[in-house]
């Protein structure tokens, strides 16, 4: 399906506008279909999430499909997809797929390898999960600290390429839920809500009720919130720090 890009329509007696701020993309098989006209059959695509909250692991997600297969309607980034969107497509996603894969990175992992290095360590185990591949499309830059076999890195590969696509829906969907059961054994997070991510929120309650095993030391506004011997300025200021947004993906 073509990209589509935003147009303003102006209408009497009323001004209408209707306005796409960001450029929305559906992905496709091109680059699944370039390997598999070449014989290799056995294409994952493979995307992580997660990088960005202050709490909780790192996740990705392999999923080897169906050669030549039919694209599911709705599919692309997660990010450009609600929550409901996401579990609505996901059970499909998994009928489609011929195998998925579900690898993790602990806070602890993150905390030694910083997070980056440890979401590759988490797509390696996924990718192990699938089993013997002939190539894997992966979201990102290239990566150099792990050995994921045979693959290629695209910047943006959960909007171009449907495999990824669906990795990113099935990897954001087992996140979110992993963050609901957390937080029914701490309830003052709202992780079920925010999945992680440094609301403002989030950041209150930690000042209330403190850090969990699964907070993010390292991150700066955990990080910060730790520094000893700090007085009421210091409380004050913090609370005026930009909270980040919690996106989609």
């Amino acid at each position: 399906m073509p990209s589509k890009k935003g147009r303003v329509y102006r209408g009497e007696p009323y001004l209408f506008y209707l306005v796409c701020i960001e450029l929305m993309t559906y992905p496709s098989v091109k680059v699944e279909s370039s390997f598999w006209d070449q014989g290799c059959f056995r294409v994952v695509g493979v995307d992580d999430v997660g990088l960005g909250p202050i709490c909780g692991p790192v996740l990705a997600c392999a999923v080897l499909l169906p050669t030549y297969c039919d694209l599911i309607e709705g599919v692309r980034d997660s990010k450009q997809l609600s929550a409901g969107q996401r579990e609505y497509l996901a059970p499909r996603i998994r009928a489609q797929a011929l195998a998925i894969g579900i690898g993790a990175a602990s806070v602890r992992e993150i905390e030694s390898l910083n997070v980056r290095r440890a979401s590759h360590l988490a797509m390696r185990r996924a990718l192990a999960r699938i089993g013997a591949y002939d190539h894997a499309l992966i979201d990102g830059l290239p990566i150099r600290d792990v050995d994921l076999g045979p693959h290629s890195t695209i910047v943006d590969a959960d909007a171009q390429c449907y495999s990824v696509a669906c990795a990113s829906i099935i990897a954001k969907v087992t996140r979110d839920r992993l963050m609901e059961r957390l937080a029914r054994r701490f309830p003052h997070y709202g992780w079920e809500r925010n999945a992680g991510y440094g609301t403002r929120e989030h950041l209150q309650a930690v000042r209330q009720h403190g850090v969990t095993p699964y907070h993010r030391r390292g991150f700066a506004p955990i990080r910060d919130l730790l520094r000893p011997n700090e007085g009421d300025d210091a409380c004050r200021d913090r609370s005026r720090m930009r909270v980040d947004r919690q996106p989609n993906g």
